[in-house]
């Protein structure tokens, strides 16, 4: 199996993966792209101290070789009433 590197994107910041995990294909990479992607997303609207409310995430992945894949998620939150 290939070891593949999750590093997360949040804005400006960025998070290097120096570990990696090893998966069996590309559609397993694609998965746990998604699944980081969503716990990104549900890590920013918990956290009360955020006061941005717009947030581009990316999840960069990698193999020994060079890039592989990009996964990324855009969201806005308009606050209509108080």
């Amino acid at each position: 199996m290939r070891r593949y590197y999750f590093d997360f994107r949040d804005g400006d910041i960025l998070a290097e993966d120096e570990e990696g995990i090893e998966l069996p294909d590309i559609e397993s990479v694609q998965e746990e792209a998604a699944r980081s992607l969503v716990d990104m997303a549900k890590s920013v609207v918990s956290d009360n101290s955020d006061s941005s409310r717009w947030h581009r995430m990316v999840v960069e992945v990698r193999d020994d070789s060079g890039p592989v894949l990009q996964a990324k998620f855009t969201f806005e939150m308009d606050q209509t009433r108080h």
